[in-house]
């Protein structure tokens, strides 16, 4: 407080300068003045001119500690004096606390800035004003340009950056209100500015709207850029549309502009994430033949794409050729052929990957262990998952929402209740909170430990947690019940599905159906599979499999013939259960000859009987002999 007494008398004696005038309007504003703190020492001998000395010196404390108290003109006129100074203004504007700015004050000062070499410092401006929503974005747009012929500004800054201040903030449509209120004045918005239209138009999935957009573009005559065609060929890839896309290279080429790497990147990236890799291939032939070499993106798109094609060796091959180039592949490149190695099942292969990323000094990174550590839980291999969690905090990386849903997973699966529910525990003592997939498998393994109060528990905290559940998580419980022989609880389950707007799926059908056999209800599953078919879910080979083993398990080897006939006419052939359950029913009711025949009928289709096949013969057998013996004791 002394600093401003003694500064103030300072500054005081500086003040030679006349007073600038503003226009009326900056004095007559509208809107609520700042709010007088009345507990402050009354301002009056506060001058513009004493302002802008102490900004010009800055005595920012002695204009924090009078901000409360200024009238809104004066606040005008030191902004006025300042706009060929924007980086004073802007310190200025944020020590008078500009969130307590009326509108008029407030667009002034955002004209100010905008001279800044810097978009941020008014990007940030009209972010706050726009989010605060005390007035809608064509009333910000007025007001701005009135500012903007106060102050003399030529260029269309202002306009560019609210259009872009609302595109950032995902109001692209507000961002479009402005374009065409631009369009009005005769303004022609920068080439830059339908770009980031363009662009998020494309990330909010709007590709009509980009069309639209783009056309009008073309109607008013803005020269589109490489970065402008690049876009619009992105946006003819998310509709799918990749022979058009092609094409569009043609068309720009037409214009003058030539495709860049991005151009070819993007049809590549496209081709590849469809599953078309060879087309990807005749691109990148494409692009080399126009001169442009491929770089780290390309070789990463063409490998994922052979890798999720499980084209392994192809995709091992291309890695080799982009270290060949030069070009030092990413801890990304290494992640995606240590995934497509994983995921075919040769780990010897991705910890290869992963020891050669390590020796090049490519750190590895959290999502390179989930994927490993997921591998090993794939094999069973618990003891060197364990490790590798080891290792990871070792290198100091801090295992995410993923790594918890796979080590919880695993050990659900692997049926190690006390592990998955510590590491559940784990996460939530460190403030992760559990994926659908991680409560899906503590809800699996309390099932298979007979655990389904446990389970219905859960379940209802995870509804109270406002968790969004799907059909994976209904089946998860729906199976626990099922295999515990509480129908009915199974029952309810599947009605609050359709409460919630879950559908069910053919796995839901299929468990409830095994549930019914297992009580010999055999009729109620058969409804069920006929209810499947009206609600439009295909029946599977499990399905129909399961009405055969019921069927079977019971003796009626008609109706079990009836539903295997049934499953060939929609397409499905017999598998290995389903003779293995005709054999067992028909050994059952002691007719050894047919089960022999159906045994000669499975090899021929080149099915290899199992263990389960042969000893439902030999217990047939069994019974025909002992059924032989009754009678010739008789």
């Amino acid at each position: 407080m002394k600093a401003h007494k003694l500064m103030a008398p300072q500054i005081l004696k500086q003040q030679k300068l006349k007073q600038q005038s503003l226009p009326s309007a900056f004095f007559s504003s509208t809107s609520q003045p700042i709010t007088n703190d009345q507990s402050q020492s009354p301002s009056s001998e506060i001058t513009p001119e004493l302002l802008v000395e102490a900004a010009r010196s800055s005595q920012w404390h002695f204009i924090k500690h009078h901000s409360p108290n200024l009238d809104p003109s004066i606040i005008s006129t030191v902004l006025f004096n300042l706009h060929k100074t924007p980086q004073l203004a802007l310190q200025f504007t944020s020590h008078v606390e500009f969130h307590r700015l009326d509108l008029k004050i407030r667009y002034l000062a955002i004209a100010v800035v905008s001279r800044l070499p810097s978009p941020n410092p008014t990007l940030r401006l009209l972010k706050q004003t726009i989010s605060s929503d005390i007035a809608g974005v064509s009333a910000i747009f007025n007001d701005l340009a009135l500012a903007r012929e106060r102050l003399g500004i030529s260029t269309t800054i202002l306009f560019d950056l609210l259009i872009k201040a609302c595109c950032e903030m995902k109001r692209v449509d507000e961002g479009l209100e402005c374009f065409y209120m631009m369009k009005e004045k005769g303004l022609i918005p920068k080439i830059e500015t339908c770009n980031v239209i363009l662009s998020t138009l494309l990330k909010l999935n709007k590709t009509e709207s980009a069309w639209v957009f783009y056309a009008e573009m073309f109607k008013m005559r803005i020269k589109s850029s490489i970065y402008t065609f690049n876009i619009m060929i992105n946006v003819l890839c998310k509709e799918g549309k990749l022979k058009k896309a092609k094409d569009f290279v043609g068309f720009m080429e037409n214009l003058g502009v030539n495709p860049n790497v991005v151009t070819y990147n993007t049809i590549i990236h496209a081709y590849c994430s469809r599953g078309r890799v060879d087309g990807a291939c005749l691109v990148l032939n494409a692009m080399r033949s126009k001169g442009i070499q491929p770089d780290s993106y390309t070789y990463g798109s063409l490998i994922s794409g052979m890798c999720r094609d499980k084209r392994l060796k192809e995709a091992s091959d291309t890695f080799g050729k982009m270290k060949e180039m030069g070009l030092i592949p990413s801890a990304v490149t290494y992640n995606i052929v240590i995934d497509g190695y994983c995921n075919g099942g040769d780990l010897e292969k991705a910890f290869g990957y992963r020891d050669e990323m390590v020796a090049l000094g490519i750190l590895p990174t959290v999502t390179t262990y989930n994927m490993l550590i997921h591998a090993l839980f794939m094999e069973c291999r618990m003891g060197e998952a364990d490790d590798l969690v080891r290792e990871m905090g070792e290198k100091g990386l801090v295992p995410d929402q993923i790594t918890y849903s796979i080590l919880i997973n695993g050990y659900s699966r692997c049926g190690n209740l006390k592990k998955a529910f510590g590491f559940h525990d784990e996460m939530l003592a460190k403030g992760i909170q559990p994926t659908r997939m991680t409560y899906t498998s503590l809800i699996y393994v309390l099932g298979k430990r007979n655990r389904m109060t446990e389970a219905d528990n859960l379940f209802e905290k995870i509804l109270k947690k406002g968790v969004a559940i799907d059909v994976i998580m209904f089946n998860a419980l729906i199976d626990g019940h099922c295999s515990n022989g509480n129908m009915e609880r199974a029952f309810s389950l599947f009605k609050e599905m359709d409460k919630l707007n879950v559908p069910p799926d053919d796995v839901t059908y299929n468990t409830l159906m095994q549930g019914r056999c297992r009580e010999g209800r055999v009729e109620e599953a058969r409804e069920l599979l006929d209810e499947m078919k009206r609600r439009g879910i295909k029946p599977d080979h499990v399905s129909y499999n399961t009405l055969i083993s019921g069927y079977s398990r019971r003796g009626d080897m008609k109706d079990a013939l009836r539903v295997r006939d049934e499953m060939m006419s929609t397409g499905f052939n017999p598998t290995l259960l389903t003779y293995n359950a005709l054999i067992q029913g028909f050994c059952k009711n002691q007719e050894g000859d047919i089960a022999e025949d159906l045994l000669r009928e499975m090899i021929s289709k080149g099915i290899t009987p199992d263990d389960t096949t042969y000893l439902s013969l030999i217990e047939g057998m069994g019974n025909i002999d002992q059924s032989l013996q009754n009678s010739n004791s008789c």
